[in-house]
């Protein structure tokens, strides 16, 4: 039964993506100023809200594995960071092709840029943290610790162009302090692509987890396999 829920709910993320890729390239007209690679907008800021969104709630599992000692929400952590740092990297070349059309270049130290790209690499480090650690109690416990304490980053890679007002865009949804005057129909349609996002990123944490859990399973077994 759980299979069929996630594959019906792939199904629609993808039928859902399908649809936005036909109104984002067939429907909506150009930008102004940047023409058509205004576009990469839709896929590029809801790409960032959907890794944030996943960075969040793997510091909050991991705060709660601290307090109950529950390997489900140490599950929950690890893939939900794995789908983070997926998306993480889609938002770091998305920004990058679109600097290089806007700005001439692929890459500028710009402080968001920078924090962005430590942020990836700091929840790299825990993914690489896991893999360092055989006992399993002990690589929960620490891992849980880094996530928390990483979040710190995905705070300030928020925050930064609020911050520090330099070369990447200032806030372009109309909700965000400061935010820029973007068309309603275009908002709309970031928000309709985030939507489909979040929902592929929560079918893919799901199966992850199911992934995990029976990797736990095995390494269980092998370890009471070297103990007779």
């Amino acid at each position: 039964m759980r299979t069929k829920i996630l594959a019906a709910l792939c199904l629609v993320s993808g039928l859902w993506l399908v649809r936005n890729l036909y109104v984002i390239f067939l429907t909506l007209g150009d930008e102004a100023a940047q023409g058509a690679i205004y576009r990469i907008i839709y896929f590029h800021v809801p790409s960032w809200i959907t890794c944030f969104t996943a960075f969040f709630v793997a510091g909050v599992s991991s705060l709660l594995y601290l307090i109950r000692k529950n390997s489900h929400f140490d599950t929950l952590a690890v893939a939900t960071v794995e789908v983070g740092v997926a998306f993480t990297i889609v938002g770091l070349v998305t920004g990058s092709i679109w600097g290089r059309i806007i700005w001439g270049i692929w890459w500028t130290w710009d402080p968001r840029l920078t924090w962005a790209l430590i942020t990836c690499i700091i929840y790299a480090g825990y993914l690489m943290l896991r893999h360092a650690i055989d006992d399993p109690t002990a690589r929960a416990k620490n891992s849980a610790v880094l996530c928390i304490f990483s979040f710190t980053s995905v705070v300030i890679t928020y925050k930064a162009i609020d911050w520090w007002r330099t070369q990447h865009p200032g806030p372009v949804l109309s909700f965000r302090t400061g935010g820029g005057n973007i068309d309603p129909a275009m908002e709309h349609m970031l928000f309709q692509n985030l939507g489909a996002l979040l929902l592929l990123c929560a079918v893919i944490v799901a199966v992850r987890m199911r992934q995990e859990d029976m990797q736990r399973e095995v390494e269980s077994m092998r370890r009471y396999a070297h103990a007779l």
